[in-house]
C-alpha cells in the first residue's frame, strides 16, 4: 500500500482536500446505488458544493463547473441538481426574491433572509415549532423550513 501511487498523493494533499474527496466519493457512491452514474460533470458539481459550504444558485454552481469544464451546460447543473436534492444530499432553499440556492443537506433546519443586505442565517428547526404547530392544527398543513426563508432585517440592518 505504502508504494500506491495514490496512496502517496492523498498523503501529500491537505486534510481539507481529503475530507472533500470524501464527501464527493460517498455521494457518488450513493448515486451508484440507485442506478446513477458517476459523471464528470456530478463530480465538479459536487465539488463546487463542497468547496463552498454558503447558499448558491444553480447559476453560480454552473458557472463553477463550467470554468473548469466548459461543455457542461446549464440544464445539466439542473438535472443534477434535482437529483441530489431527490437523494436529500442537498437542499433547495428560496428566499423570496432572486433565484432558488442550494447547500449541501446538513440535518434539519431552516433559514433568515435579510432584506436589507441580502444575508442568510441558518437555524435550528425549533426556531420555527410554533408555526409549524400553529400550521398543522389550523390548516393540517405540514411546513417543511428547510426549503424556504423567512425575510426580515438582520440585527446589523435593523
Amino acid at each position: 500500500m505504502l508504494g500506491c501511487p495514490a496512496y502517496a498523493a492523498s498523503m501529500s494533499r491537505p486534510a481539507a482536500a481529503t475530507a472533500h474527496d470524501d464527501v464527493i466519493n460517498r455521494v457518488l457512491a450513493l448515486l451508484r446505488a440507485h442506478g446513477g452514474r458517476a459523471t464528470p460533470a456530478r463530480r465538479l458539481l459536487l465539488g463546487a458544493l463542497v468547496a463552498s459550504p454558503g447558499h448558491r444558485s444553480a447559476e453560480e454552481l454552473a458557472a463553477e463547473v463550467q470554468a473548469r469544464a466548459p461543455d457542461v451546460h446549464i440544464t445539466t447543473i439542473y438535472r443534477n441538481l434535482e437529483e441530489l436534492e431527490r437523494l436529500e444530499v442537498v437542499d433547495r432553499m428560496h428566499s423570496g426574491h432572486g433565484p432558488a440556492t442550494y447547500h449541501l443537506a446538513s440535518g434539519a433546519h431552516g433559514h433568515l433572509s435579510c432584506e436589507g443586505c441580502g444575508a442568510v442565517t441558518e437555524v435550528p428547526s425549533e426556531v420555527f415549532r410554533g408555526l409549524a404547530e400553529a400550521a398543522l392544527g389550523t390548516y393540517g398543513f405540514v411546513i417543511n423550513p428547510g426549503h424556504f426563508a423567512v425575510s426580515g432585517r438582520c440585527a446589523n440592518c435593523r
